[in-house]
């Protein structure tokens, strides 16, 4: 939920700039007005749009993911990026997931790098940081597949529907402790001598994969 805005006079030098401001104050919400340099010193941007928004987002549990086949909630291990944690958000977002879900040591969902490269996902598809106990109670009680991302693992086209999809770090993979509980892997075959793709494009690949038809 938007409370109020800031604005610099930099955000009515367009008619886009414009038309939002007039949005927002025909929404109710206060609009201050700020100095560029005062506006750039609060700004987290090096190049800030002209507008900041005081938010207050909702905060989402277990209980508001609703998994279910072709809709699975994607679980981040130590993703530590945030543009990265973003990324998958927007991704699971605009592919049909049903919430983001963060262990320990992935970066905050509220990090302002992550908040941007979610493009506004962030607040619309649930998104909640649990830890592996509270994970595992909830897959088992709720009958979820979970299969983990890894590079041999199987194939999307032969693996079962995930309702639980698990990407980890680049460089650690997934915590070895969930290898215990796990339903299976799923994996991207890579051509000879890749060594590994970007956490985010493989979670969209697989995404993809397992959210279509």
């Amino acid at each position: 939920m938007i409370r109020a805005a800031l604005a610099s006079p930099a955000l009515e030098a367009t008619p886009r700039g414009q038309a939002l401001k007039a949005a927002l104050l025909k929404a109710g919400l206060a609009v201050e007005e700020a100095p560029d340099r005062e506006f750039a010193e609060l700004a987290a941007t090096e190049h800030p749009q002209g507008v900041l928004a005081v938010v207050e987002p909702r905060r989402w549990t277990l209980d508001d993911v609703k998994p279910a086949p072709r809709a699975p909630v994607l679980v981040l291990d130590a993703v530590q990026d945030p543009g990265n944690v973003g990324t998958m958000v927007r991704t699971a977002h605009a592919l049909g997931a049903a919430g983001v879900l963060t262990l320990p040591g992935t970066a905050e969902l509220t990090n302002p790098k992550a908040l941007r490269a979610s493009m506004g996902s962030a607040f619309h598809l649930p998104c909640a940081a649990v830890d592996e106990p509270a994970l595992r109670q909830w897959t088992e009680r709720n009958r979820l597949r979970v299969l983990l991302a890894s590079r041999d693992g199987v194939p999307p086209d032969r693996a079962a529907i995930p309702t639980v999809l698990v990407v980890g770090n680049e460089g650690a993979g997934i915590r070895p402790g969930f290898a215990s509980w796990a339903t299976g892997s799923i994996g991207i075959p890579l051509r000879h001598g890749a060594e590994s793709l970007n956490v985010a494009i493989a979670a969209g690949i697989l995404l993809y994969e397992v959210t279509r038809e």
